[in-house]
Formats: C-alpha cells, sequence, structure tokens
C-alpha cells in the first residue's frame, strides 16, 4: 500500500515525535510530584536513560509508548500498512534494545516500572495508573508493569455495547497492584 504522505509530510510528522517529556510522562510526572515523590528525569548514566529516577526507592521507570515499545493486545500497537518489512525490523530492534536496557538494571540491583502510554490517555486510568505505581514503589517487588488491557470493539449504534471501567486489584502495598479494566454490559 502507498502512504498517503509525501516523503517531505512523512518526514515532519515523524520528527514531532518526542522521545522525552511525552504527554503521558508530564502527566505521570506531575501526578508523582503532588504525592511527595521526588524523583530525577533522564539519567544518563544508567541504561536506556529511563523517564523517571527514584533514588530514595531505588527504582526506575519508564513511560512507553505502546506503538514504538509494541504493547501486546493494545489498540495503539497496530502494525504500519506501508513498509513492513521495515516496521517489522524496527519493532524487533525496539523490544531487543528493552529487553538488554531491563536485564542490566536488573543486574544493577535498579527496581524497573513500566508505564503504558494508554494508561495514562484519560482521567480515569490515569488515576489508577499512578496508585498503582506509588503502590508498586512502597512494596519490596522488583518489577511492574502498570498495562491496560485493550478496548472492547464498540457498535456503530450509539448506547449499544458494552461500556469499559478501570479498577485496580490488590491495591495494598506489597500486593503488586495491577489496573485491570472490566464490562459492563448497559441493561
Amino acid at each position: 500500500m502507498k502512504d498517503r504522505l509525501s516523503r517531505a509530510e512523512r518526514s515532519r510528522h515523524m520528527a514531532r515525535i518526542r522521545g522525552k517529556n511525552t504527554q503521558p510522562e508530564v502527566h505521570l510526572r506531575r501526578a508523582l510530584h503532588r504525592m511527595g515523590m521526588r524523583f530525577r528525569l533522564h539519567r544518563s548514566d544508567l541504561p536506556g536513560r529511563p523517564d523517571l529516577v527514584l533514588a530514595k526507592y531505588r527504582a526506575v521507570i519508564f513511560v512507553h509508548g505502546c506503538f514504538w515499545h509494541r504493547h501486546r493486545g493494545c489498540a495503539l500497537a497496530y502494525h504500519p500498512k506501508t513498509r513492513t518489512a521495515f516496521w517489522t525490523r524496527k519493532f524487533a530492534e525496539n523490544t531487543d534494545r528493552d529487553q538488554r536496557q531491563l536485564c542490566s538494571l536488573l543486574a544493577s540491583r535498579w527496581r524497573i516500572g513500566i508505564v503504558w502510554e494508554c494508561s495514562l490517555r484519560s482521567a480515569d486510568t490515569r488515576a489508577a495508573a499512578v496508585s498503582a505505581v506509588v503502590h508498586w514503589l512502597r512494596s519490596d517487588r522488583a518489577q511492574s508493569e502498570i498495562p491496560v488491557p485493550p478496548r472492547p470493539l464498540r457498535s456503530r449504534r450509539p448506547g449499544v455495547g458494552s461500556r469499559p471501567r478501570t479498577t485496580v486489584r490488590g491495591a495494598e502495598p506489597g500486593s503488586g497492584a495491577r489496573v485491570e479494566t472490566t464490562l459492563s454490559h448497559p441493561r
């Protein structure tokens, strides 16, 4: 399939994608700061230059974009229809690099939290994700991943179908809180 944008337009679009200070990252930083958490940003001496480094907890947090880091099962992690060989190779390299960096950080005895972009998109899921991050930080678990399961397919007719409802399961410190989406069917 041919790209709908010219090379110059595509280049302009891709150049606007930032590697740090993204909107999901800023949302998480503001919420954690409001809760009294203090951190450093993008420490270049650590593998992968984590988005947030909380030395007090010996923890690092990566805010991963679902598309670039391939959030399994997420609608935002679609596969482009043009240049499929390029994108397949690019995504494989990204996930391999992520894995190497995580292994290196774990070997250095850092705790690792991964927060997916989709869990920070809406105010409801954002609050649940921040709560889960805080509970993880106060626990003794080495790793945490804050995902939101994919949204259900919606009917084309308004008012028909399931509505997602986000809840936090196991939100006590040390319990390994996870953000989950359940479906409530309208009656």
